[in-house]
């Protein structure tokens, strides 16, 4: 007797793209729910309120981020940027506060763990680089990556961010721990300063 077609055929690979939002909220969260509201714009999902849909979709957020958090531990983050641009915009969507994190990083490029330190008003945060290369040094970095959001949605470096970047690139290098990036985070946008060749 023949083994079942269903046996021997490939697993088929799930294409979500296509689904409106609707079919994918009902997919991750029951037929039964009226998701037509959500139809044009998920914005409402992540609005801060306390309804059941609402933290359903934070808790699925964060099982999103412990996940990348997971893969950025096991890989080279030279080898994986995908995967810090995606972190980093989960990570900082709908903050309405400039925040400074830092990504501290082992020998082998992979990371040790993903730190606030500082979190400031909608325009502005106080950074402190003795506060950072502590933070290095804690957990033993070997290098480091930074990341700030601008809640304005302007994906640009000003001359501060610039300059602040170079004094912490050269308070790290007394420790011999080296900057890999900056990134500005703005929505989706984000800038690098290693692509743009300022590091």
């Amino acid at each position: 007797m023949g083994a079942s077609p269903s046996l021997l055929s490939p697993p088929m690979k799930l294409s979500l793209q296509h689904l409106s939002n609707p079919e994918l909220l009902s997919l991750i969260f029951g037929a039964r729910g009226d998701y037509s509201a959500y139809r044009h714009s998920l914005t409402p999902l992540f609005d801060g309120t306390a309804g059941t849909l609402q933290k359903k979709c934070a808790a699925a957020r964060e099982l999103l981020i412990r996940g990348l958090h997971e893969s950025m531990q096991q890989r080279s983050l030279l080898s994986e940027p995908a995967a810090v641009r995606d972190y980093l915009r989960i990570s900082y969507v709908r903050r309405e506060h400039e925040s400074f994190m830092v990504l501290c990083l082992d020998a082998q490029n992979r990371l040790i763990c993903a730190e606030e330190l500082f979190r400031g008003t909608l325009t502005q945060t106080a950074v402190y680089p003795r506060e950072i290369v502590k933070c290095a040094m804690q957990h033993n970095a070997a290098g480091v990556i930074f990341a700030h959001n601008h809640p304005s949605g302007l994906a640009t470096a000003s001359a501060a961010d610039r300059q602040l970047t170079d004094t912490l690139q050269k308070a790290l290098a007394l420790m011999d721990i080296k900057v890999l990036d900056h990134f500005i985070v703005a929505g989706q946008e984000l800038v690098s300063f290693a692509e743009r060749g300022w590091l």
